[in-house]
């Protein structure tokens, strides 16, 4: 916490700003927050296989919000070692079988992924707060992976909400979590911008009228454009 507090003391906010296109901006964080997360971390562990089908079976549909043990368990419905019991099931059907292993086994105590904070996009986010622009996070995400990234940074202090999937019941790209995510930090959709590594979830907001954000390579062509809306 220490660490990112000197560092908004040592940004000094622009005296001579450009326009501002947007007043709050709402982040992902698999893909966004942190440079890992995304769906390549889940196919890269069957090389030997098309990741699309890969990404279908352990993930589902980015576009739809179903009754995929994914989007279930991004939901809070059912628990992880529940959600992993029925894609090992589907892998199996399919003949499927990992060749690299995970990242970092599971161990006592110890988390079986390890996520890596984006630098530049924190660097944004602290720029963000100083000019006083309200920001927020909304994810899907699982239960249990929030021990895994909470402490990697004052999420609750920087941030003026967090919508994660599995607390509200309701995941992107369903509308509604967009418009419970602007609610909380008072955003309209024309005056919000959003930043996400999967393109069906930023269509959805452009969808309701919001700035929506691709997250590509290295995140810095997404983060000038959110830089030049928010008027840094």
């Amino acid at each position: 916490m220490s660490q990112f507090v000197e560092y908004l003391r040592t940004r000094q906010e622009s005296s001579d700003m450009s326009p501002r296109t947007v007043d709050a901006v709402i982040f992902d964080l698999g893909g966004v927050i942190m440079r890992n997360g995304g769906p390549s971390d889940f196919t890269r562990r069957y090389p030997n296989h098309d990741p699309k089908l890969i990404a279908e079976i352990v993930m589902g549909p980015h576009h739809l919000d179903t009754d995929h043990q994914w989007h279930r368990v991004e939901r809070g419905e059912i628990t992880l070692a529940e959600c992993r019991a029925l894609t090992k099931e589907r892998l199996d059907a399919e003949g499927i079988v990992a060749s690299v292993p995970p990242e970092a086994p599971p161990t006592a105590g110890g988390p079986a992924f390890h996520f890596q904070l984006n630098d530049d996009m924190v660097a944004l986010i602290a720029d963000l707060k100083n000019a006083g622009i309200p920001i927020g996070i909304l994810t899907n995400n699982v239960k249990e992976f929030r021990e895994w990234w909470w402490p990697l940074m004052d999420f609750e202090n920087v941030f003026d909400t967090i919508v994660d999937s599995h607390e509200v019941g309701m995941r992107k790209p369903n509308p509604d979590i967009y418009h419970l995510t602007m609610e909380r930090i008072g955003a309209t959709p024309s005056r919000t911008a959003f930043l996400d590594d999967l393109e069906a979830n930023v269509h959805a907001a452009n969808a309701i009228g919001m700035h929506g954000i691709h997250v590509t390579g290295d995140s810095l062509s997404a983060i000038a454009t959110a830089r030049q809306l928010a008027g840094l």
